[in-house]
């Protein structure tokens, strides 16, 4: 046998319509016209058999149609059984579906017909008996109803609250993973270009212990200098991180920082020559961050994997048409093969000439290439005239393409 789990308030509503049942049959018990040739006898078991029925409105979650059958039926000769009946095709109506509803509703109006038929035959008092009856029937089974449907709406809002909290989960999850790339391209950025400066210069100590004092001092300057500023726009990264929605942020690079990032790259023995940015035509901030860091990760890679060799930035482009970013490196100094801006793990070029990237940590040029296409642009990477070519386009306007996804990655957290 099924067993039924009954809360505290089920059993508090269950005793509660025994109650109603009882107390129904009681009160109108003075009111039900008993014939007056009823034997005693068959009286006493009338009665007998209401409070059996009342009491039977406790088995009504374990047996609900079945009681409600059994009452309805017995209802036509006992004359105690009307407050029962009630209860029962109440919980039918409120628990059971439409078809079970429909088929008990028409059991209990079955003697319907034959009572009008026969109307004009019965006395006032048992007309008005039996028309009550009905309509206490109907009654019962349209609250039933009524609290069906409440039931079934409440499940649908509360399932559909569940389904938005689940869709909240599952959106502040992608959100996280957004900002946990974010955050690993933004910290990319901006150690690279430092700590690659720093690299060389100890690098260059290194394999010339015996240079003269001057320029063992000046590279020592660069590597303080380069620790310094490393550490300095990590705490920055960081305190951004921490910091609330209304803190504000740290300036952005653009494009106009082009001449100071190239300016430090020169300080560090690099040939760098730069062309452009177009004069007194500024690109959207959104624009100009994004060919800044694709200036800035194209000098990193040169200066990891060509050093020495001769870079070349040319920025190009005006508001009704595209801006344009080329940085092109030559083979380094004896060396015949095509080393540079996409060597080193950092990218590669397809035979297509398209980049095609495969930095093992997500990174580099693979992060630009993505940052270009969510801008709306393009970029490229390949061999070109023996040395090493990064191309990008980007629409000069963000209007209609800069996506929250691009704006986050465009926006950045610092140089």
């Amino acid at each position: 046998m099924r067993r039924i789990h009954r809360t505290r308030r089920d059993r508090v509503t269950d005793v509660a319509l025994f109650l109603f049942a009882a107390c129904f049959a009681a009160v109108s018990s003075q009111s039900i016209p008993v014939p007056e040739t009823l034997d005693p006898v068959w009286r006493d078991v009338d009665q007998v058999v209401g409070g059996l029925g009342c009491a039977a409105t406790l088995l009504r979650r374990r047996w609900p149609v079945p009681l409600a059958v059994v009452l309805l039926v017995a209802g036509t000769w006992a004359h105690y059984l009307t407050g029962p009946a009630m209860v029962a095709v109440f919980t039918v109506a409120a628990t059971r579906p439409w078809r079970v509803t429909a088929w008990v509703a028409a059991l209990a109006f079955a003697p319907l017909p034959v009572f009008l038929w026969q109307v004009a035959e019965l006395s006032g008092e048992r007309t008005g008996s039996a028309l009550t009856y009905f309509a206490l029937i109907a009654g019962a089974i349209g609250w039933g109803l009524f609290r069906r449907s409440r039931q079934q709406l409440i499940a649908s809002l509360r399932e559909r609250a569940e389904l938005a909290e689940a869709d909240a989960e599952l959106r502040a999850e992608w959100a996280r993973r957004e900002t946990r790339e974010e955050i690993a391209r933004e910290m990319h950025d901006v150690l690279g270009h430092r700590l690659s400066l720093l690299s060389v210069h100890a690098g260059a100590l290194e394999f010339n212990p015996g240079a003269p004092r001057e320029e063992i001092a000046r590279a020592a300057g660069v590597i303080r200098e380069s620790a310094h500023l490393a550490l300095r726009d990590l705490r920055e990264v960081i305190g951004i991180l921490r910091a609330g929605p209304d803190e504000g942020e740290r300036p952005q690079p653009e494009l106009a920082d082009l001449a100071r990032l190239v300016a430090e790259a020169r300080a560090t023995g690099g040939r760098i020559e730069l062309t452009g940015p177009p004069d007194g035509r500024i690109p959207p901030p959104a624009v100009g961050r994004t060919a800044y860091r694709i200036v800035q990760e194209a000098l990193t890679n040169a200066r990891k994997h060509a050093p020495g060799a001769a870079v070349a930035v040319a920025v190009s482009g005006s508001p009704d048409g595209r801006l344009t970013v080329e940085v092109r490196n030559a083979p380094p100094p004896g060396s015949a093969s095509v080393r540079g801006l996409g060597e080193g793990g950092d990218g590669s070029a397809g035979g297509d000439g398209s980049y095609r990237g495969g930095s093992a940590g997500g990174q580099g040029l693979i992060g630009l290439a993505e940052r270009a296409r969510l801008a709306g642009g393009e970029l490229t990477a390949g061999p070109a005239d023996g040395g090493f070519l990064v191309h990008a386009w980007l629409p000069w306007s963000t209007t209609g393409i800069a996506s929250p996804a691009y704006r986050s990655s465009a926006s950045g957290k610092g140089e």
